[in-house]
C-alpha cells in the first residue's frame, strides 16, 4: 500500500509539473508584460515639499521628463529610481502651457531610459501608463488612446490617479507617446475613466531648448510675460537678453542676477512669472551686478 501511495504522489507531482511548463501567456498578455518589464526600470518617483508624482528617464545620463505641476515651483527635487537609489534632481526647464518639466540627476552609471516614439499616435491603439498612484510605485494600468485633441493632447481610458502625474504613456513598443498630466474628475470623485497626457512634440522642443552646443543639458529657462531674457532656473542669473526686448531697453545685462521684483523677494522663476502677470506694465527689478545691488525699471 505504501508503494502504491508513493506512486500516486509521484504521478501527481509529474502531472502538475507538466501543466506548469505548458502554460503560456497569450500574445496580448506577453506584450503587456514586456512593456512593463522594459519601461518600469526607467520610471522614477519625484518628491517635493508639496507632494509627489512620477517621471520618466529619457536619457541614460539622468535626464527626466515630468509635469510642471509635479515640481511645483521648486528648483530642486528628490528623485528615487527603480533600484531604490535617491538623487537630488535639478529642475532644468519648464513649459507651463504644456505642463512639462525637465529634471536632471547625476548618476554614477548609465540608467535605463525610454525613447520618444517617432510614430504618430492613433486613436484606438493600446496604451500603457506607469506611475505612482497614491504612492504605489511603478503601478501599471492599460487602456486605449480614446481621442487626440486639436491641441495635440492625448485622451485615454487607462486608469490615472493622483501620483500618476509626470509618468509615461507608452505604446506597445514601450516607447513614450505622452506624459500623463490630468484626469477628468467631476465633483472630485476620483478617476472617471478619462485621463490626459501631453504628446511628445512639446517634449522634444523642451529637450532641444535645454541642450547647449556641446550636447549637454543646462538650466536655461525663458522667462514668461515678455521680459525677453533667458535665465538660469536655479540662480536666476541672466544668460541672454533679447535685443529690443523690455529687458534690453531697461538696461538688464547678461550676468545680472534677479533678486526681487516690485519689492518682493524672488526665489524662483514661478515667483517672477506671477509678478509679471499681475503687473505687466509696471515692473521694478532688484538686481545684483558686480557685487552691488541696484534697481532697474
Amino acid at each position: 500500500m505504501k508503494k502504491s501511495l508513493f506512486s500516486l504522489a509521484t504521478l501527481a507531482a509529474l502531472t502538475f509539473g507538466a501543466g506548469q511548463s505548458a502554460f503560456a501567456f497569450d500574445p496580448e498578455e506577453s506584450t503587456t508584460i514586456n512593456v512593463y518589464d522594459q519601461a518600469s526600470k526607467a520610471v522614477v518617483s519625484i518628491r517635493t515639499r508639496g507632494g509627489s508624482g512620477a517621471g520618466a528617464i529619457i536619457d541614460p545620463r539622468g535626464l527626466i521628463i515630468t509635469n510642471n505641476h509635479v515640481v511645483d515651483g521648486a528648483s530642486q527635487v528628490q528623485v528615487q529610481t527603480a533600484d531604490g537609489r535617491t538623487y537630488r534632481g535639478q529642475v532644468l526647464a519648464l513649459d507651463r502651457r504644456n505642463d512639462l518639466a525637465l529634471v536632471q540627476i547625476q548618476p554614477d552609471k548609465q540608467l535605463s531610459s525610454l525613447r520618444l516614439s517617432q510614430n504618430p499616435p492613433r486613436v484606438g491603439q493600446r496604451v500603457y501608463a506607469i506611475g505612482n498612484p497614491f504612492g504605489l510605485d511603478r503601478t501599471l494600468t492599460v487602456g486605449i488612446l480614446s481621442r487626440i485633441a486639436a491641441s495635440g493632447d492625448l485622451q485615454t481610458d487607462a486608469s490615472l490617479n493622483p501620483g500618476n502625474s509626470g509618468g509615461p504613456l507608452l505604446n506597445s513598443n514601450g516607447e513614450i507617446i505622452g506624459v500623463n498630466k490630468a484626469i477628468l474628475s467631476p465633483g472630485g470623485s476620483g478617476n472617471s475613466g478619462i485621463g490626459f497626457a501631453t504628446a511628445t512634440g512639446p517634449v522634444r522642443q523642451l529637450v532641444a531648448q535645454s541642450k547647449n552646443s556641446s550636447g549637454q543639458y543646462v538650466a536655461r529657462q525663458p522667462s514668461q510675460g515678455g521680459l525677453g531674457v533667458v535665465l538660469d532656473s536655479q540662480t536666476l542669473t541672466v544668460l541672454e537678453v533679447k535685443p529690443g526686448s523690455v529687458a534690453d531697453r531697461s538696461g538688464l545685462q547678461t550676468g545680472d542676477r534677479i533678486l526681487g521684483a516690485n519689492n518682493y523677494a524672488i526665489r524662483n522663476t514661478n515667483d517672477l512669472q506671477q509678478i509679471l502677470l499681475q503687473n505687466p506694465g509696471a515692473l521694478i527689478l532688484t538686481v545684483g551686478r558686480n557685487r552691488q545691488v541696484g534697481q532697474i525699471r
